[in-house]
C-alpha cells in the first residue's frame, strides 16, 4: 500500500457558525480555526526502561541485519557519513553512535508556512494538527457507489478541507484522480490544491521529478526564492519505509531533493505485525524504530537540522484473512508507544486516524474514536488521515469527513482548559438558587447559555418525537446533508492573479515537455 501518503491561534471557541471569506454558510456550526495543544501529560503504555530496551534492539537490527537502500546516490551519501554499505546487495549497516550522531541534528519543533499566513503550523511540542485523507483510489457517498476516483471528486474534498476548520492541512491528494494521466497529475493537483486551499498540503516523494515540480510550484505559490524557500518550510512530504527493512529509488530521491531544500520528510514505516513484522507488537515496534531511525538519520545526512517527522503506523493484519486491520487494541497500544519513541529522540511525531470499516458506518466510527483517542494520549503532532478515511485506505468517504470532523472537534474542545475563576465557581449563583430550585432563569445562565456548552455540527440532540417529524436521519444521512451544504457554500480563498497566471505558465510548460517520466 503506498499512503504517500507557528500560527499561535489560541483563540476562545467561538460555538455559532458564521460565514466567511471561504467557509460555509451561517446555519452551520464548528469550531472556529484554532492552534490545538494538549495541555496534559503526554500517556506512557510502557516503562522509560522498555522504551531503552526497543532502542537498543533497534541499533541492534540497524548494525546487524541493516537496511537496504536502493538508489545508489544515497548509498554514496551513506558511505560518506559513515554507514556500512554492501553495494552489491544494497544493504547499508550504521555503527550505533553513528546514528544517535545524526537523530541528534533534526529539529524538535519548526513552524510550517502555509499560502495564508493565519494557517500557519507549528510542528511539534504539545500541538496537535489534522489532517485530510490522502491518497484512496476510490470514493463513495450515499448517492455515489464505490468508484474510482476523480479530478470532480478531488475538488470537492479540497473544498470540504477548507470549509472545515479543524482540518489543518493536506497531506496529498484526498483522492486520487485516476482520469488524468500519472506524468502530469502532480500538475493539475497542485494547481487544483492551490486554487481552492490556502492550507498547507503536502507533494508526493514519488522521484525527483515530481519534487522538483513541486518545489517549484511552491516558490510560484509563495512568492518566494529558491534560497527564501530554503530558509521557511512550506511543503512536506510523507516517505514509507517498504517494509520490512526496505528504502525504494522513487522516495529516496524525493527524500534527497526535500532536504536539500529544508523541506519536512515525514518518516513513516508502515508496518503491519504478522505481515510486513513481527507477529509480537513489541518486534513490529522494534522494526518500525529501526526503519523509522534509518531514514530520519539519512535526511540528516543529507542536510544536517533538516526538518523530520518521526511517524508511527503499526497495526496488525487479520490472521484469518491476512487484510490489515485498523482501529485495534494493538494499533492504539503501537500509536502511544511511538509517541514515546519519538520523543525519546526530540521528534515531532506524526500517527494516523484509520479504520477498516466498508461504510462510514458504527465501525467506522469506534475504530476510529480507538485511533484518535490514542493520537491525543501520545501528543500525536500531526493526525494524518484524519477525516474521511474507510476501507482501509482504499476509499474516501464524503459522509466520513463530517463523522470525523464531529469527532475531532469534540476532543479539541476536551482538551480546552477549565475556567475556575470566581464567576465560573458560581457561589453566588449556587446560593441564589438554593435547594430544590432550578438555574435556568439565573442571569448567570442567560448571560451564557448560547456558548455555554459546545454545540455539535452533526449529532441531533432532539427527542424521538422530533427526530422522527425531521426524517429519522441516521448520524451518516446527518452527515451526507452537511458536506453537500458545504460544498454548495464553498467559495474559494484569494489568490493573487499573477501568481495564478505564472503557475499556470509553469503548468503548461511541463506539460509540453510531457511531464515526468512514466511511473
Amino acid at each position: 500500500m503506498r499512503e504517500n501518503t507557528s500560527g499561535e491561534l489560541d483563540h476562545k471557541p467561538r460555538r455559532r457558525g458564521r460565514k466567511t471569506a471561504s467557509g460555509p454558510a451561517s446555519g452551520f456550526r464548528q469550531l472556529p480555526w484554532q492552534t490545538i495543544r494538549n495541555p496534559f501529560p503526554p500517556f506512557k503504555f510502557i516503562s522509560d526502561d522498555q522504551v531503552e530496551d526497543i532502542h537498543h534492539a533497534s541499533l541492534k537490527v540497524l548494525e546487524n541485519t541493516g537496511i537496504n537502500f536502493l538508489l545508489p546516490e544515497a548509498r554514496e551519501i551513506l558511505r560518506q557519513a559513515g554507514a556500512d554499505v554492501d553495494e552489491a546487495t544494497t544493504r547499508v549497516r550504521f555503527p550505533p553512535g553513528l546514528i544517535e550522531q545524526y537523530l541528534a541534528m533534526a529539529p524538535a519543533e519548526f513552524t510550517m508556512h502555509a499560502r495564508n499566513k493565519d494557517h500557519n503550523l507549528m510542528i511539534g511540542g504539545n500541538v496537535i494538527n489534522v489532517a485530510m485523507v490522502a491518497s484512496p483510489p476510490h470514493v463513495s457517498a450515499l448517492d455515489i457507489p464505490r468508484r474510482a476516483g476523480t479530478f470532480d471528486d478531488f475538488c470537492d474534498f479540497l473544498k470540504l478541507a477548507q470549509s472545515l476548520n479543524i482540518i489543518h492541512l493536506i497531506p496529498g491528494y484526498p483522492v486520487e484522480p485516476t482520469d488524468i494521466p500519472p506524468r502530469v497529475r502532480h500538475l493539475d493537483t497542485f494547481q487544483g490544491t492551490t486554487r481552492l486551499t490556502d492550507k498547507l498540503f503536502m507533494i508526493y516523494a514519488l522521484g525527483g521529478e515530481r519534487i522538483r515540480d513541486g518545489l517549484k510550484m511552491t516558490q510560484i505559490s509563495h512568492g518566494l526564492s529558491a534560497d527564501q524557500l530554503r530558509n521557511q518550510p512550506c511543503v512536506f512530504t510523507i516517505v514509507n519505509a517498504n517494509s520490512p527493512l526496505q528504502y525504494d529509488q522513487s522516495m529516496l530521491e524525493g527524500t534527497i531533493e526535500m532536504a536539500r531544500f529544508n523541506q519536512p520528510v515525514i518518516i513513516t514505516p508502515f508496518t503491519l505485525a504478522g505481515a510486513m513484522a513481527p507477529i509480537t507488537l513489541a518486534g513490529a515496534l522494534v522494526q518500525q524504530n529501526a526503519e523509522a531511525l534509518a531514514g530520519i538519520g539519512f535526511i540528516q545526512m543529507v542536510n544536517p537540522g533538516a526538518p523530520a517527522i518521526y511517524g508511527g503506523f503499526t497495526s496488525n493484519v487479520d490472521m484469518k484473512t491476512g487484510s490489515p486491520a485498523f482501529g485495534t487494541p494493538e494499533q492504539a497500544k503501537a500509536t502511544i508507544i511511538g509517541g514515546q519513541l519519538a520523543r525519546y529522540y526530540k521528534l515531532p511525531y506524526r500517527a494516523s486516524n484509520v479504520n477498516a470499516s466498508n461504510a462510514p458506518d458504527a465501525q467506522a466510527a469506534y475504530e476510529s474514536q480507538m485511533n484518535i483517542w490514542s493520537c491525543i494520549l501520545a501528543h500525536c503532532n500531526t493526525i494524518i488521515h484524519g477525516a474521511g478515511w474507510i476501507e482501509g485506505g482504499l476509499c474516501a468517504s464524503f459522509e466520513k469527513v463530517i463523522i470525523d470532523a464531529e469527532m475531532l472537534q469534540m476532543m479539541a474542545e476536551f482538551l480546552q482548559p477549565l475556567d475556575t475563576d470566581p464567576e465560573a465557581l458560581a457561589i453566588d449563583v449556587i446560593d441564589e438558587v438554593g435547594p430544590g430550585g432550578h438555574f435556568f432563569g439565573t442571569q448567570h445562565t442567560l448571560d451564557r447559555y448560547e456558548n455555554a456548552f459546545y454545540a455539535p455540527m452533526l449529532s441531533d440532540w432532539n427527542n424521538f418525537e422530533n427526530w422522527t417529524d425531521k426524517g429519522s436521519q441516521d448520524a451518516t444521512q446527518r452527515a451526507h446533508h452537511i458536506y453537500k451544504e458545504l460544498i454548495n457554500d464553498y467559495q474559494a480563498p484569494p489568490l493573487d492573479q499573477a501568481i495564478d497566471e505564472e503557475l499556470d505558465a509553469f503548468i503548461k510548460h511541463r506539460k509540453e515537455q510531457g511531464g515526468v517520466a512514466q511511473d
